[in-house]
């Protein structure tokens, strides 16, 4: 048989009226366009992305110096959500993200690259409207400031904050956003907390929040984030490379005792 019969011969109709099995399998051969398969290698990718922003990890940048030294304006990070899934909630100490509770904000700077806008645009990558901060005070602690070493104490208990506080030779004390560095706060309501910034100095945060002695025109309360408005946990700095590392709770929070 020539190999022209043997191409005939595979492609003869068998008894029953179907096809051979080698016609079949170049016909099931067919591959997508690449164009089709690339839209649909970026599509599924998209998916996926969004699903991981989410329920698992978000990026965000730093809007300002508030964090100093630590986290430092326009740096990248990580925020995780699997700490507080199953009705976990934020812990004392913790660098969380969370929405602006409303007029927070100001005078905080946009991202300026393309590819961030471009991810701003689909939700992969919100630079606005947020804010972060450190968790000083959950459900029923009490903060006061100062004691004689200008250290904040929770439920009594003296923190040692000098890892991750900035050292300003301009504030007194580890509380300024206040006039003076005599207040208190709480008992944190239940489902709220109290944050602070680590650069207490420039710190848009709880403490400024607080209404002061003989103002009239604040509502009490305005000091305490809603837990529900926290977006998750920043564990790493991720950009740039010179600032990398991972982001933990301190020690100074492990001896603070319950509320009550």
């Amino acid at each position: 048989m020539t190999s022209e019969d043997r191409d005939l011969a595979s492609a003869t109709p068998s008894a029953d009226g179907s096809r051979s099995s080698s016609s079949r399998g170049r016909r099931q051969r067919k591959h997508l366009p690449l164009w089709q398969e690339t839209f649909l290698l970026l599509g599924v990718a998209l998916v996926l992305a969004i699903i991981v922003k989410s329920f698992l990890v978000q990026a965000f940048y730093i809007p300002s110096e508030s964090m100093e030294p630590g986290l430092v304006n326009r740096d990248r990070i990580l925020v995780q959500k699997v700490s507080y899934w199953g009705g976990g909630s934020p812990e004392r100490g913790d660098v969380v993200v969370f929405k602006d509770p409303g007029s927070w904000l100001r005078g905080v700077e946009e991202a300026d690259n393309l590819v961030v806008k471009g991810m701003t645009k689909i939700g992969l990558y919100p630079s606005g409207g947020h804010l972060v901060k450190r968790v000083i005070g959950v459900a029923g602690d009490v903060i006061t400031c100062c004691d004689d070493q200008g250290r904040l104490a929770v439920n009594g208990e003296p923190l040692d904050e000098d890892a991750y506080v900035k050292d300003d030779p301009l504030t007194q004390c580890n509380g300024p956003m206040v006039p003076n560095c005599d207040w208190e706060a709480g008992p944190v309501p239940e489902g709220h907390i109290f944050v602070m910034g680590d650069n207490r100095g420039r710190s848009a945060d709880s403490s400024e929040k607080m209404c002061r002695k003989n103002e009239t025109d604040c509502v009490p309360g305005r000091e305490f984030v809603p837990v529900d408005l926290v977006v998750g946990k920043v564990f790493v700095l991720i950009w740039p490379w010179s600032h990398f590392r991972w982001v933990t709770r301190p020690d100074s929070f492990a001896d603070v005792p319950d509320a009550g």
